[in-house]
């Protein structure tokens, strides 16, 4: 007779993992149990193990039953029959197991003490912890990190099978340290759904949407699986033939990209990501695409395509018309005819124009992304995640974690300096950490699992980094603080290069290696295409209590809108407060003040270098945030997520310089924002809010300005060392 097909087929580990159901384990195990008790006999424990699995069947018709559901079910079939010893010593087998499991996390907890804010409790509370079916919580910040440390950790049986429990925890703690200690955190996906019911951990995701109706309400659909699982989308329309073109198969007109992109964001809209944040999207266009200028003016209305960031794909071309003042020409993607030709300058005036207005469209350089593209043979790369730092094929994710950089100092001689010692072990572990995110993955479509798993993407960013700034005394914008991004950056570049050659040689170099970038002489063989990306680092950076990625300050004292549905959480920079408290002028007048004004330039109270190092994202020239984002782009594989700050006294042709300085120092991209130029916006100074209040005017504060002290070099930047440059020799 045929076997009875079951109506699960797969098992839960206790670590989260889903795997295939095996019988002969459970056969296995409850031999072993008799074993124990001299009753060795292998026709009884297929007995046994067979009613086991048909309790299972009779429970578990299609869900995924768990490994203690199914001990239970060994428990219930042993009691049934003449083996109560066996079910009584299998059950205090595995409260010892227990106790063993849980006695090392709870060492393990007590020798970290993970010391969080009021807000990362809150966003804690709101988003990652577990609950339960009433919605109480069921699990402390420890546990989160000790849940998802585990469920990393277990992708090392996939490597390694025969690895000790004792190996694996190991493994696990060296997770469960970097994280419990807020030195570094994975993408939030990660936090939410690693050993939980989803398993979905990657943040970011890009599909492509062809020219066809199928291929769009396809891409639609794929579009709600992943969000549904917490990830964010990007997508490139620039393949959909231009609004007024033919339809040959109903004799119509093409309705364009535009009233396309309007199904998506409705999709979205009425999707919760996970059940617990809305979705994400990024349109992009090419600029060459015949319905550029709709594009580029979509969003002058606020709320309108409220799920997606928009951004105009430039070419190099256009950037050589816009040059020298020329034509260029506006391509049919349906048949490459050229439709019209039009002045260059015209259409990048449009883009400034409306950046100016509200903040979009942001801008990448797709020639330079495709510049860096490390598997060209598998094709162009079109579109990015919904916040533009991290560049995909179609049908390709990849999973984001980000260091804290204000963990990575010590003090020496009562004064900071960084701690490069740490930042390489930190690195190390990172890498490790999400190259084994892409083996525990549970992809939300089986075309996104190939593609991921045959380049295996990760992303390594930093966040922190105008904590270090402060800590280290180098004002923000300054060529100290540029100095510092560009050897920072360089450093864990290599590590994370090192790192991922080093998982090559135990596991192997990605399956397409053979058709990257990487496969010459003499550059190293690795485990990932890429490893190194700058992402926004919204709501982790929270949870750790730093800075955001590499932005500088927003203020001194702000209201933090929207973050937790709505809700509002006042800030004040810890270490403003601390070294004020210190140095003896922190007052609750000062916090009154500078909560209304944001920054300290205008607070006399604050002595003038204290002034110079707070300085605050609106005191710092457009320049010099676009030369930050350059530094770091510099040894980032992907992109860099950074904003250039503007104050609404900004004027357009500001807005110009910043796209075409961050062109030519090698930016991938751009997003810009006029302060209070929405009437949302994430980020709020209190005073804003009060009428009448009058718009500050900025001037921007130059590095001539600093009193000589803080012009000198640093003495704890150390020159990097010989081939630490990490394209000397990948």
């Amino acid at each position: 007779m045929p076997e009875k097909k079951l109506g699960f087929s797969q098992i839960r580990k206790r670590d989260g993992r889903i795997v295939d159901f095996n019988q002969d384990k459970i056969t296995e195990a409850i031999f072993k149990a008799l074993s124990a008790k001299g009753k060795e006999d292998g026709k009884i424990a297929q007995n046994i193990s067979d009613r086991v699995v048909a309790i299972l069947d009779k429970n578990f018709k299609n869900k995924i039953p768990t490994v203690e559901q199914i001990q239970d079910a060994v428990v219930e079939s042993l009691s049934e029959g003449r083996y109560k010893d066996i079910a009584e010593a299998y059950t205090l087998y595995r409260l010892k197991r227990k106790e063993i499991r849980d006695a090392k996390w709870w060492l393990l907890s007590q020798d970290i003490k993970t010391k969080l804010t009021p807000n990362a409790l809150k966003v804690l509370e709101s988003r990652y912890l577990r609950k339960d079916e009433q919605g109480k919580i069921i699990e402390t910040p420890q546990q989160l990190f000790q849940r998802v440390a585990a469920n990393i950790a277990s992708a090392e049986r996939f490597f390694n099978p025969s690895i000790s429990d004792d190996d694996l925890f190991d493994i696990g703690k060296g997770f469960y340290q970097i994280m419990a200690s807020l030195e570094f955190l994975p993408n939030s996906p990660t936090l939410m759904n690693a050993g939980a019911i989803l398993q979905q951990l990657s943040a970011c995701f890009v599909l492509p949407v062809g020219d066809s109706m199928e291929e769009i309400f396809e891409a639609v659909k794929n579009t709600a699986l992943i969000h549904q699982t917490g990830g964010g989308t990007g997508f490139s329309f620039s393949r959909l033939r231009p609004k007024g073109d033919i339809v040959k198969s109903t004799q119509g007109q093409a309705s364009g990209p535009l009233s396309f992109m309007t199904v998506f964001n409705s999709a979205t809209e009425v999707i919760k990501q996970g059940g617990k944040r809305r979705g994400a999207n990024m349109g992009i266009l090419r600029v060459d695409h015949p319905d550029i200028i709709e594009f580029i003016t979509a969003k002058i209305e606020e709320g309108t395509l409220n799920n997606f960031n928009i951004s105009v794909a430039i070419t190099d071309e256009f950037m050589e018309a816009v040059r020298k003042k020329r034509e260029y020409a506006l391509v049919n993607p349906r048949d490459g005819r050229i439709v019209k030709k039009i002045d260059a300058n015209e259409i990048f005036n449009l883009i400034v124009d409306y950046a100016w207005e509200n903040g979009e469209p942001g801008v990448i350089f797709i020639d330079r992304i495709n510049q860096y593209n490390p598997t060209p043979k598998l094709g162009e790369i079109e579109a990015t995640n919904p916040c533009g730092e991290q560049p995909l094929l179609g049908f390709e994710s990849c999973n984001l974690g980000s260091i804290n950089l204000s963990k990575m100092i010590e003090k020496k001689k009562k004064k900071w300096a960084v701690d490069w010692a740490k930042l390489k072990k930190t690195v190390q572990t990172a890498v490790h950490f999400l190259d084994n995110v892409i083996e525990v993955n549970l992809y939300p479509l089986e075309k996104i699992k190939d593609l991921t798993k045959a380049n295996r993407k990760i992303g390594l960013g930093v966040m922190g980094w105008a904590d270090m700034l402060l800590r280290l005394n180098i004002p923000y914008n300054s060529a100290r603080a540029i100095n510092l991004a560009e050897k920072i950056m360089a450093f864990i570049q290599q590590e994370s290069k090192d790192a991922s050659a080093k998982l090559a040689e135990e596991r192997d170099v990605f399956p397409n290696f053979k058709d990257s970038i990487y496969n010459q002489k003499g550059k190293l063989r690795l485990r990932n295409a890429t490893t190194t990306t700058i992402a926004p680092t919204g709501t982790i950076s929270i949870i750790v209590g730093c800075s955001s990625s590499i932005e500088p300050l927003f203020a001194v004292s702000f209201i933090r809108r929207h973050v937790l549905d709505g809700k509002e959480m006042v800030e004040v920079n810890p270490i403003f407060e601390e070294v004020a408290k210190e140095k003896g002028f922190w007052s609750k007048k000062l916090v009154e003040d500078i909560s209304v004004k944001g920054g300290v330039q205008e607070v006399k109270e604050v002595p003038a270098d204290f002034r110079r190092v707070f300085v605050t994202a609106l005191d710092i020239s457009p320049e010099y945030h676009i030369k930050m984002q350059a530094a770091f782009q510099k040894y980032v594989d992907n992109a860099v997520s950074k904003t250039i700050n503007f104050p609404f006294s900004a004027s357009k042709e500001d807005v110009k310089k910043a796209y075409l300085m961050a062109y030519k120092l090698g930016c991938k991209g751009v997003t810009l924002y006029r302060n209070d130029s929405r009437k949302q916006q994430v980020l709020n100074i209190k005073g804003k809010e009060q009428k009448g209040l009058p718009v500050r005017e900025k001037k921007f504060i130059e590095e001539k300005e600093v009193s000589p002290e803080l012009r000198d070099p640093s003495p704890d930047i150390p020159d990097l060392p010989p081939g630490s440059c990490p394209t000397c020799n990948i």
